[in-house]
């Protein structure tokens, strides 16, 4: 407060009269109990204390707080007081209570700027792929297309930036909800909202150059493609001017036998020069060589593409490597300090994990490769590792990187060749032989083809375009859906649900997962509730039809619109139709091009017919999405809500170097982590040197205490507790000697105390005698009072 120029003096801050203010209770026994008897001076000053803060009250002007805060907040003080515990403490409720407010919020405005851009993405990744849609007016350059929406995108991002700022503002001009608490996190959270712009900045800006460079290599085979059709299209109509010219009633199998001439001939005629794979393996080399420069010369030596190859062939197992790594290895076990590799291999497998995760997603667009793909990998494992509670091990790093990136690039490798093969010129002109048969025999028997290319139109070109918007919208309304459960609600709340579950379907391994492997134990409890949520299909089939509506209203729109109804021609009408929805709908690209051969159907009337065709997509997709599994269309999702939900509640997934407990601070590149309720030290695997007994005490009374601590990061050394932050400097750990662990926590380490020393190779620890009359209703008791619940 001494930082506010207009604080001068106490009486500033807090209202306070010498006459009134100060008060001496007398003890309450006037004498030696049990037969002194009571004082009455107890009684009587008690009173006039009683009587000065009830005036003091009237007099006050006012204000959001009630009696119940009021009640909460001198309790607090009285606690504060009685244990000469000032600090900032989370265990003061109203504190809590104000900064649970802020973090709620600041995740509602977060979740609109993240929902917001990835609208905005959606549409900008459509105009890239209908680009020679939208450029058939003109010629357009492709990287001058990119500099615009990427203005465009700086722009969008800016304008959201400023928005979260001036949220972030207004909150804290609200006259209730305590903001004054917290406003030494005011900074805190600007400058999370300044990172959060930036990190979706470099998201965003490399998604449109993945998309945009895969699309002008998809333009340079389209060119080759609709050369070898126009060809062939020549030839066929040439064919059909011949046999017209016979003036003779031609038999299917005749026109056959004319057309497998034609077709022959025209084939061996073209030159085909399809696209050669690249070598996906150098490029991954050499992004890893890249990746790995600033660590020195020495990491670069340990990389080779041949070791990338073979390092993908077997499942990564982490052993210390050097003389020295070995005998730390044998000290630690020595000792009993926690084994740096085991917990290494925990760390390779979670980020190993992701990388594969983060690969599936990739696979799933069957589009060709790009290096941004592998250095969003690279972002995935430096992220994770820095996080990590591991010491830093440029061995483990390289051997670890290099067994993601062999696997990547054998995965990203398959992708690409896949990719040419199936927009190969030559395989794809041989797979519209029957197409292009078809269409002859059909144009020469002069046969109406309005209705049936309508049909064609519909079922091949609109009905999978609209299928895909329905799958690139779905991931928001799953995730909006899910927070308006009381689950996701709050951080805490979440964590409340969680653990509440834990209890009411105990099981050691659950628990034990949840305290070692917590992000990994999260994110399987959160695919496991949004697929009970949504276990009603109903309330999914809402939400696709809601899109269906939504895609079938702008169809209808650009199909009726008096541009495309006077385009002249059939060709014009599908380009303009097209150029209508360009931020809309992906119309795939060989379709169209099938259902453009030899159609000499009429404009008017394959626009009555389409009207029509359209009407039954509807149904249809409804009928298709009834039959799809949940858990397959999950698959098909390009927002994956689990990840959303999970970055949303389950925070940078630190915890505790003492008691393993997540940290709960909210907003990205957050500089220090806490969390509000710490539990017994047996959770972070601590024991005492000299029994090997699990640790039953709490971090917050022994960063109070005159004990000492050892770990890995002393290496072995006792510290003191109380200089815990020169070994844990962005873990903040308020010393509190008034707080004991919570009777939940009591109560699960009573239960599991055996199963937890044999996991942690320790001996059981010493529970108090009062520990083991907690049943599991008392837990769950505390679990409540622990989280303000009522009920």
């Amino acid at each position: 407060m001494e930082k506010k120029e207009e604080n001068k003096s106490f009486t500033d801050v807090m209202e306070y009269n010498p006459e009134t203010g100060n008060c001496y209770i007398p003890g309450l026994w006037n004498g030696n109990p049990p037969m002194a008897p009571v004082n009455a001076g107890y009684s009587e000053t008690v009173y006039e204390l009683k009587k000065n803060i009830i005036q003091l009250l009237g007099r006050c002007g006012s204000t959001s707080n009630n009696i119940l805060d009021f009640r909460e907040w001198t309790t607090s003080l009285w606690n504060a007081v009685k244990y000469e515990n000032f600090i900032f403490s989370f265990r003061n409720s109203l504190v809590a209570d104000a900064y649970m407010r802020l973090c709620t919020e600041y995740n509602k405005w977060e979740w609109e700027f993240k929902k917001e851009m990835y609208t905005w993405v959606t549409k900008a990744e459509t105009r890239i792929s209908n680009f020679e849609v939208a450029a058939t007016s003109e010629k357009h350059d492709m990287e001058e297309f990119v500099r615009i929406l990427k203005n465009e995108g700086a722009k969008e991002l800016s304008e959201r930036e400023t928005k979260l700022l001036e949220n972030l503002k207004d909150y804290f001009k609200q006259p209730d909800g305590h903001v004054y608490l917290v406003e030494g996190y005011r900074e805190v959270f600007a400058n999370s909202i300044k990172s959060f712009r930036q990190q979706t900045q470099r998201s965003v800006f490399n998604q449109l150059t993945a998309a945009a460079d895969i699309k002008q290599g998809m333009l340079e085979l389209d060119n080759i493609k609709q050369n070898h059709t126009k060809e062939m299209e020549k030839a066929v109509r040439a064919l059909i001017d011949e046999c017209r010219k016979k003036n003779v009633e031609m038999t299917d199998t005749e026109l056959e036998k004319e057309f497998e001439k034609t077709w022959k001939k025209t084939v061996n005629s073209m030159s085909f020069s399809g696209q050669k794979p690249s070598n996906i393996f150098g490029n991954v080399s050499h992004h890893l060589r890249l990746n790995l420069s600033p660590k020195g010369s020495h990491a670069c030596k340990l990389v080779s593409e041949e070791s990338l190859r073979e390092s993908e062939l077997e499942s990564f197992k982490y052993t210390p490597d050097g003389f020295i790594e070995r005998t730390k290895h044998v000290f630690r076990q020595l000792f009993k300090l926690k084994d740096p590799t085991k917990v290494r291999q925990q760390v390779a497998d979670s980020i190993i994990s992701a990388s594969i995760e983060c690969v599936s997603d990739k696979m799933k667009r069957k589009s060709d490769y790009h290096e941004t793909y592998i250095e969003e990998i690279f972002q995935i494992i430096d992220e994770k590792l820095n996080n990590a509670d591991i010491d830093s091990d440029i061995e483990f790093e390289v051997s670890l990187k290099q067994h993601i990136c062999g696997f990547a690039a054998k995965m990203f490798q398959k992708m690409h060749e896949d990719f040419i093969q199936e927009n190969d010129p030559h395989t794809l002109l041989l797979q519209n032989k029957k197409t292009f048969c078809a269409n002859f025999k059909a144009v020469f028997s002069e046969q109406d083809q309005c209705q049936k290319k309508a049909v064609e139109f519909t079922n091949k070109c609109l009905q999978p375009a609209i299928e895909n918007f329905i799958y690139s919208s779905l991931g928001p309304d799953i995730v909006d859906e899910m927070e308006g459960c009381g689950i996701f609600k709050t951080r805490m709340s979440f964590k409340y649900e969680i653990l509440l579950d834990l209890i009411l379907n105990e099981q050691f391994n659950r628990f034990n997962n949840y305290v070692c492997s917590n992000t990994e134990f999260v994110k399987s409890w959160i695919e496991k509730k949004i697929k009970e949520h949504f276990s009603n299909k109903c309330k999914l089939s809402e939400l696709e039809a809601k899109h269906i509506k939504s895609s079938l209203k702008s169809v209808n729109v650009a199909t009726q619109d008096p541009e495309t109804q006077n385009a002249g021609n059939l060709k014009t009408f599908v380009e303009i139709f097209l150029q209508k929805l360009d931020d809309k709908l992906v119309i795939d690209k060989k379709a169209l091009a099938d259902f453009m051969i030899l159609n000499n159907a009429d404009q008017k009337q394959f626009a009555l017919q389409l009207t029509e065709s359209i009407k039954d997509i509807a149904e249809t997709l409804k009928q298709k999405f009834e039959k799809t599994t949940f858990e397959t269309k999950v698959e098909h999702l390009n927002m994956n809500p689990v990840n959303v939900l999970l970055n949303k509640v389950n925070g940078c997934g630190k915890q505790c170097p003492f008691c393993a407990e997540p940290c709960e601070a909210t907003g990205v590149g957050h500089t220090e982590h806490f969390a509000s309720l710490h539990r017994p030290q047996a959770f972070g695997q601590y024991r005492d040197n000299n029994t090997e007994k699990l640790v039953t005490d709490i971090c917050t009374s022994l960063v109070n205490s005159d004990c000492s601590f050892s770990c890995n990061e002393t290496n072995g050394v006792f510290q003191p507790y109380k200089s815990y932050r020169d070994f844990f400097p962005d873990w903040h750990i308020p010393p509190d000697k008034s707080l004991d662990a919570s009777d939940y926590w009591k109560y699960v380490l009573t239960k599991y105390n055996q199963d937890l020393a044999k996991a942690y190779n320790a001996k059981p620890a010493d529970v108090p005698s009062a520990w083991k009359d907690i049943n599991r209703e008392k837990a769950k008791a505390s679990l409540r009072e622990s989280f303000n619940k009522t009920n």
